[in-house]
């Protein structure tokens, strides 16, 4: 038996965190200072709506009990554990997950603990869980499971657009000339998570509209299979992101899509507005 677990910026739907018996190790937020309560539904209108009004938001990386206290319980039921975990590109969750994951080893040799870097966040490191947990319930061990996401986690792809250059120059990822001239000028960017997990400007479209066909050209020229599960994040943009998935169909996708409201830890840096797309295309 073995137990898999991720951390909150995976964007799982609670509904298939139950179905497939995933755990969930959480991340803090605040906004204006105040934690967010994510134990609760998260309310993404409102959350981007007090971003648009000028809320100020932060990240805090898990507590080292946040991991220890459920690795443990499952290490003591006899149980092997596999965490995939937000970027080391963008995040040190993954960074502390390994240290206390050896720490574990130690105290339980007869069990395995396995943390797998997705090298991506949102539904990039999501779909891979999700779909390890279903092979988990189809009868797959351990050392299968841990090859699997591997795999899916070396072919994720991984882009995006923003409403607001601010965002993204708060978090030190666009410089603060560019974000103001590119403001002023309608320029929308179109980035993409390397394979390293780190993110990268790749293209700056005049125009909302271009950037959306953008996502939708990539995944056409990328795509490794049409039939393959695809995500689609957002930070409170609905109308957009459907225009993306009929966009998507046109392309010929004739997989599931499964679209979420940005989870407010990578939301709250990418900024209201953000689309994001996330499919299976070559090796990164």
């Amino acid at each position: 038996m073995f137990q898999i677990f991720t951390d909150l910026a995976a964007n799982l739907p609670q509904e298939l965190v139950d179905r497939y018996d995933i755990g969930i190790i959480p991340i803090r937020c605040t906004v204006d200072g105040k934690v967010l309560d994510v134990s609760e539904d998260f309310d993404g209108p409102a959350f981007y709506a007090a971003m648009r009004a000028g809320a100020r938001t932060s990240t805090a990386m898990p507590s080292p009990a946040a991991f220890l206290d459920p690795f443990t319980a499952a290490l003591e039921k006899g149980e092997d554990v596999i965490y995939v975990g937000m970027s080391s590109g963008i995040s040190g969750t993954v960074g502390l997950a390994r240290t206390l994951s050896a720490e574990l080893t130690e105290q339980f040799p007869q069990r395995k603990v396995t943390v797998i870097d997705s090298r991506a966040a949102s539904l990039g490191e999501g779909l891979p869980v999700l779909q390890g947990a279903a092979l988990r319930q189809q009868g797959a061990d351990y050392d299968e499971t841990v090859r699997f996401i591997s795999d899916k986690c070396d072919h994720m792809f991984q882009i995006f657009t923003v409403e607001d250059l601010e965002y993204l120059r708060r978090g030190g990822r666009l410089h603060s000339a560019v974000a103001v001239v590119g403001n002023m000028l309608n320029v929308k960017p179109v980035l993409f998570g390397d394979h390293e997990g780190h993110i990268v400007l790749r293209h700056m479209n005049v125009g909302r509209r271009r950037s959306l066909d953008t996502l939708a050209a990539k995944y056409r020229e990328h795509c490794a299979d049409m039939a393959a599960p695809v995500g689609l994040a957002h930070c409170d943009s609905p109308q957009d992101t459907a225009l993306v998935v009929r966009k998507l169909r046109d392309a010929g996708c004739t997989g599931e899509v499964l679209t979420v409201c940005y989870e407010p830890v990578t939301g709250s840096h990418v900024g209201p507005g953000t689309v994001a797309l996330f499919f299976y295309g070559p090796q990164r």
